[in-house]
């Protein structure tokens, strides 16, 4: 995987370079021109832009709870891997809403830090986090760290599940090292600090 293309929301890159594609059979049952809904499992709105934008397929239409007039589900995050929380998540939209549902989970993973903040990346400084609190306890906790002992990898997982329970998943990492400092103005969670392998 390339990962000097990778963007803000690594799922998107992970299901458009991943040899996982979309269930031939929703294709087969499909009409001439007909769409098929699929719900994301996510209120993130730069998240929600790049899925449409990566994954613009003629025959699928992805919706939020918001665009069927609904309110979005909180679903607890309790996997131990990435993995996990996603079909969580999936499995918790899929149920509800009656449609096949995306959802992903993704974090990062720093070999000095014994793989931390791991699945807890978006909770990493504590009740309340932010972007920017988590990258401030980030390089704190780097400090003094130098070299190729900064070595990270963003982590992720998604995971497709219609409302049968029937499930596809696909996992993948992007290798890199996190910076001294932030740098850029786009993109979000880790972005700032995280430095992609030949990026």
């Amino acid at each position: 995987m390339d990962c000097s293309t990778w963007p803000s929301w690594a799922p998107v890159v992970l299901w458009s370079c991943s040899d996982v594609s979309l269930p031939r059979t929703w294709r087969r049952s499909m009409s001439a021109g007909e769409k098929r809904r699929v719900i994301v499992a996510s209120t993130n709105h730069g998240k929600l832009a790049e899925i449409r934008s990566a994954l613009d397929f003629d025959d699928l239409e992805f919706v939020t709870a918001a665009d069927l007039g609904r309110e979005p589900l909180e679903v607890e995050e309790t996997g131990e891997t990435f993995a996990e929380n996603a079909l969580l998540k999936a499995r918790a939209y899929a149920e509800t809403f009656g449609l096949a549902a995306l959802a992903d989970d993704s974090g990062l993973e720093v070999d000095a830090l014994d793989g931390a903040p791991g699945v807890r990346s978006a909770r990493y400084s504590g009740e309340g986090a932010t972007d920017a609190r988590n990258n401030e306890k980030l390089l704190a906790a780097l400090d003094g760290v130098h070299g190729v002992h900064r070595s990270a990898r963003f982590r992720s997982a998604i995971a497709l599940m219609e409302p049968d329970g029937t499930a596809l998943t696909a996992d993948g990492a992007c290798e890199g090292a996190i910076g001294f400092e932030g740098r850029g103005d786009g993109g979000f969670g880790y972005d700032p600090l995280f430095l992609p392998a030949g990026g």
